[in-house]
């Protein structure tokens, strides 16, 4: 599984749609996806794309131009895949890209809705239907494992939580070697790190792209924990046991404590950004902290623009914009 900085040829995500997602209506995360994916195109001044194809599943016509209005010119270099599907998060939804010199190939993994959480009809098919269209072979795995659950660093490193991987209903029966092996496996990684907790209130339990993300080979980015910040005690152990496990680290801001419009803590994270070929696209949650964090991921990837969008209409529904991405890696 390469780095996520490596080259795309196309990165995958959806149109969100699915009212009983979005409690706070889907008119705002549709704004702000949209706005990501012409953020991803990248177009100059002359229209042309500078970034990488956007493939886009919609669920049918009405979507595909309510899409595009908001895309604008960037539509142009936007694919549309008329599907069903449970809504926008194909980074655990969809397959995993894996490559090895001119041959791109794909690890499918079973997907039970989060833990059995959220079940929404469609997503069992979105991995296969992605390989269906985009012509790639890959093998199929039979345990549970999202793609938000795993963090790499393209040189055999990879990154996960123990909240996530051995609590709850995933893999009954799994222990951390099991796992460990099947990782190894199905996505060509030699050593594992474990991570204790992800933040409160996570829909994903502990998923590793909400609290740490590699932006270099063995070069980790978390956040350091604000004052009278809800998640210190993760976000300081997230600190330690990397550097215990002898990776570097890097710290943006924390948002702190992000409420939805009920008064509820949200798992607002700026490590949920998602790195595109031109472009590393940061949630934003309308708080202090946001542009010292957008400005200090921009000094983690100076080839890119960072480009700070709304994260917290999108977080309303579970995640950010890495949660709604899957990148296609260039074989």
């Amino acid at each position: 599984m390469p780095a996520e900085w490596a080259p795309h040829s196309a990165v995958w995500t959806a149109w969100p749609h699915d009212p009983e997602q979005w409690l706070e209506g889907t008119e705002a995360p549709q704004r702000a996806l949209m706005a990501m994916c012409a953020a991803i195109v990248d177009l100059d001044a002359a229209g042309a794309p500078r970034g990488e194809r956007v493939e886009l599943l919609v669920r049918h016509a009405e979507d595909e131009a309510a899409a595009r209005a908001l895309l604008g010119r960037a539509a142009a270099h936007v694919r549309f895949h008329h599907t069903t599907y449970g809504d926008v998060w194909l980074r655990d939804t969809g397959p995993i890209f894996v490559t090895r010199e001119g041959e791109l190939s794909a690890a499918r993994f079973r997907f039970d809705g989060w833990g059995g959480k959220y079940v929404m009809t469609g997503d069992t098919e979105v991995a296969a239907s992605v390989l269906r269209w985009t012509g790639v072979r890959g093998a199929a795995f039979d345990f549970v494992l999202e793609g938000g659950a795993v963090e790499v660093d393209g040189a055999g490193v990879l990154l996960t939580t123990k909240q996530c991987l051995l609590g709850g209903s995933r893999n009954p029966g799994l222990d951390a070697a099991a796992l460990e092996a099947r990782l190894r496996w199905a996505l060509g990684v030699e050593r594992i790190v474990w991570l204790d907790q992800g933040l409160q209130n996570d829909h994903t339990d502990g998923h590793i792209d909400t609290i740490a993300r590699f932006v270099a080979p063995g070069v980790v980015a978390c956040m350091e924990p604000a004052a009278g910040d809800p998640n210190k005690d993760a976000l300081g152990s997230i600190i330690a046991d990397l550097r215990a496990a002898k990776l570097e680290v890097v710290t943006t801001p924390s948002p702190g404590a992000v409420l939805d419009a009920s008064g509820m803590l949200m798992p607002a994270s700026y490590m949920n950004f998602y790195i595109a070929n031109t472009t590393v696209v940061v949630p934003t949650y309308g708080v202090p902290a946001d542009d010292a964090a957008v400005a200090a991921i921009a000094k983690l990837f100076p080839g890119r623009r960072a480009v700070g969008l709304d994260g917290k209409s999108v977080v309303v529904g579970g995640g950010a914009f890495h949660c709604s991405t899957q990148q296609q890696p260039v074989p």
